[in-house]
């Protein structure tokens, strides 16, 4: 009797342990990708700054590239739309003929959990697209 009871509290620590083990892990995962958003909801916001103060008519802005703290990489990838645009640029669309259309970007934001730390935690990928008038 002493041996089934020894076996259904061991069953039960290792239950608990186990339990106990994910759900800390999950904890970390979520807060490590709800760091990702806010991150990619300002590295957006920075390159709609950047896409406005640069004069797509002459060049284009196409690519930012960051890191945040050493722990996320961060990608923006910006696509026009317009009319006449130059041949730098990642063009979308270059047949625009409304006013209102012209002068319009696509921007991708990729946040991304650097590749040494992935080791420790799922791999966390954020992907955000913003369309912006310029």
């Amino acid at each position: 009797m002493a041996i089934i009871f020894i076996l259904i509290v061991g069953i039960l620590i290792a239950i608990i342990v186990s339990t106990l083990s994910s759900s800390v892990k999950k904890t970390s995962d979520t807060y490590l990708y709800e760091q990702a958003q806010l991150l990619a909801k300002g590295a957006t916001e920075y390159a709609i700054l950047a896409a406005q103060g640069n004069d797509y008519s002459a060049n284009c802005l196409n690519h930012i590239n960051m890191d945040y703290q050493n722990i996320y990489d961060i990608n923006i990838t910006f696509h026009y739309i317009g009319n006449g645009l130059p041949a730098s640029c990642n063009v979308l669309a270059n047949d625009i003929v409304t006013k209102e259309s012209n002068g319009t970007v696509i921007i991708d934001t990729k946040v991304s959990l650097k590749e040494s730390l992935q080791h420790d935690s799922t791999p966390i990928t954020y992907f955000r697209r913003t369309l912006q008038k310029l």
